[in-house]
């Protein structure tokens, strides 16, 4: 039975817990951290506001840090410098040098340590991965995905976020790298203010809530990424992969897929609301991943060079939208 202990008890991390306790087997979640300790609303999971405690205790044998993104590598790094395995959510740093450090210390430890790309997991999406893996629509060629969220951040959390490129698209960087099966070279990314005009001044960055990104991949496949802040049908979540045999895509997942025929017109259902509700089983199948890799001594589906990756693209893409647009290199 491995004991996990939670760091972040917001939105993500109460998640996570629900997940260990009701839907992954051969876990218990043992202790529990957040600074916040009255606003998280998880009080009964709290042994202490200090994350140290979670890390610090022999108990535990596996730390997930769902804590803001600005403390994942420093708590990552506390962790691992403890001798625990861990579980990271998205990104692991803005800082590529701390990200760099961090897979040091994981090598030089030997644990296992899994970043929260769920995407990877969906039954969807890797469907598309895999008929690009297994050769059945021969070399890929173009990769477009679709990636829209169905109402926009405050300008609150746009001003720590990031930006789009490293908050919103970060999921999408990982998805091109695991549908083509290749490395990002070259990005050009243009972008825009359109769901909120003053989205600049009311944040203070220089963000964009609407983007388009394309890429030069190492195996010559071209890939695309647009993002948007603001969906007003739901969340939109779709993968294309053509090749030289053929083509792969998926559809957004619908509360059901009735569609209603009268003489006003079709009528089907909205795509699932966000992302809680249409990677939710995604969520489950990552930690049951994780669970395995640790459980078995083999190595984890999304590591620590995967959590380097899409912020190097997220770097290059930032540095392109700022630009005009030119072509920027993916820093190695």
């Amino acid at each position: 039975m491995l004991k996990i202990g939670v760091v972040g008890c917001g939105r993500i991390g109460k998640l996570h817990i629900n997940n260990l306790i009701n839907s992954v087997p051969g876990v218990q979640v043992v202790a529990a951290a957040d600074p916040m300790l009255d606003k998280s609303g998880a009080r009964e999971w709290l042994a202490s506001t200090d994350f140290m405690d979670v890390i610090n205790n022999p108990e535990v044998d596996v730390v997930f840090v769902c804590s803001s993104t600005d403390t994942h590598c420093d708590v990552s790094m506390a962790a691992v410098q403890a001798g625990k395995h861990v579980f990271c959510e998205k990104p692991i740093d803005y800082d590529i040098d701390k990200i760099k450090k961090l897979l040091a210390l994981v090598e030089e430890k030997g644990v296992k340590f899994q970043v929260g790309f769920n995407r990877r997991f969906d039954h969807n999406h890797k469907a598309v991965a895999d008929a690009v893996k297994d050769g059945t629509i021969g070399d890929p060629h173009i990769v477009i995905v679709s990636s829209r969220d169905p109402e926009p951040p405050p300008a609150s959390y746009v001003a720590v976020s990031g930006g789009i490129f490293y908050d919103m698209m970060i999921h999408d960087f990982d998805m091109v790298r695991y549908v083509t099966g290749s490395e990002a070279v070259e990005i050009s990314a243009v972008g825009s203010c359109l769901v909120n005009p003053n989205l600049q001044e009311e944040s203070g960055i220089p963000d964009v809530d609407t983007a388009v990104v394309t890429m030069k991949m190492a195996n010559g496949c071209i890939a695309v990424i647009n993002n948007s802040r603001q969906a007003v049908y739901g969340y939109d979540q779709r993968v294309e992969a053509f090749g030289s045999k053929g083509m792969a895509s998926d559809a957004n997942d619908l509360l059901n897929t009735t569609t209603v025929l009268t003489k006003d017109g079709a009528h089907s259902e909205k795509p699932l609301w966000f992302f809680l509700e249409r990677y939710n089983q995604a969520f489950i199948n990552q930690v049951i991943s994780f669970v395995d890799a640790i459980n078995n001594d083999t190595q984890t589906v999304v590591g620590a060079i995967d959590g380097l990756r899409p912020v190097l693209m997220a770097k290059a893409a930032t540095e392109s939208c700022r630009n005009g647009g030119v072509y920027v290199k993916v820093e190695e």
